[in-house]
């Protein structure tokens, strides 16, 4: 099927966007940043929040330290012990106080944060009349494996003609060559591939270099100014083609 506005097939991202976990692992962090007296103000939580979101799109700096805690005996505990230091920065925490607190941080999400994994409302009725009514369904992953297993737990596997795992290509958001290798999977061109994400930075930057037309799924409008339709609905998808 072609949509009036020329849409023939629509990739959708996963974490984020499909798969959802409550509570997010950012309101546990800043609930127990609050429980330690930290003062959180509005814009605080924006900026880590938006900050979050630039560091996991393949950022310079998460590669910098996957290199760095790649061989290390504790690779993933200091990793996330790192990961903590750098979210206090972002939340307002100078960065001795940030280095000192991190592991105290680490170790609480760790024996504290058990989240529920679940499918956005709206989404699977999204899928199942996207698919009926012809149009070619992708989704496209920064997970290093293949994740089709997963989406059957989830009940979405159904819906999709292919998926693509960043490591499959060793092509990672918001590089374009993934987003390449997606519209080839898909058979169309990519001004006719549509790609909804949550991720402004791997998802919308990295969609419209390829040429792909983007839509940022913002149900709490994180990013106003993402330049692209924005949704905050499953249902509203329908409504851009």
């Amino acid at each position: 099927m072609i949509s009036p506005n020329g849409i023939r097939s629509i990739l959708f991202d996963l974490d984020g966007t499909l798969r959802l976990h409550t509570p997010k692992g950012s309101d546990v962090f800043n609930n127990y940043a609050i429980s330690l007296g930290i003062p959180l103000h509005p814009e605080d939580i924006t900026r880590a929040a938006r900050w979050e979101h630039y560091y996991f799109a393949n950022s310079p700096e998460i590669k910098a330290d996957n290199e760095k805690y790649r061989n290390q005996k504790l690779e993933n505990d200091s990793f996330w012990i790192n990961f903590a230091r750098r979210r206090l920065i972002a939340i307002g925490c100078p960065s001795a106080q940030a280095a000192e607190l991190a592991p105290q941080f680490s170790a609480h999400l760790s024996e504290n944060y058990k989240p529920q994994v679940h499918v956005p409302e709206g989404a699977p009725a999204l899928l199942a009349n996207l698919k009926e009514a012809g149009f070619i369904l992708g989704m496209v992953s920064n997970r290093g494996k293949p994740f089709d297993a997963e989406l059957e737990e989830l009940g979405l596997r159904e819906f999709f003609q292919f998926t693509l795992a960043a490591g499959e290509v060793n092509s990672y958001k918001p590089d374009r060559a993934i987003f390449d290798e997606a519209v080839k999977r898909a058979g169309t061109s990519a001004s006719e591939t549509m790609y909804v994400g949550d991720n402004y930075f791997a998802d919308i930057v990295g969609s419209r270099r390829a040429g792909l037309q983007p839509v940022l799924y913002d149900p709490i409008r994180l990013f106003p100014d993402a330049g692209c339709p924005v949704v905050t609905a499953f249902d509203q998808v329908t409504g851009l083609l």
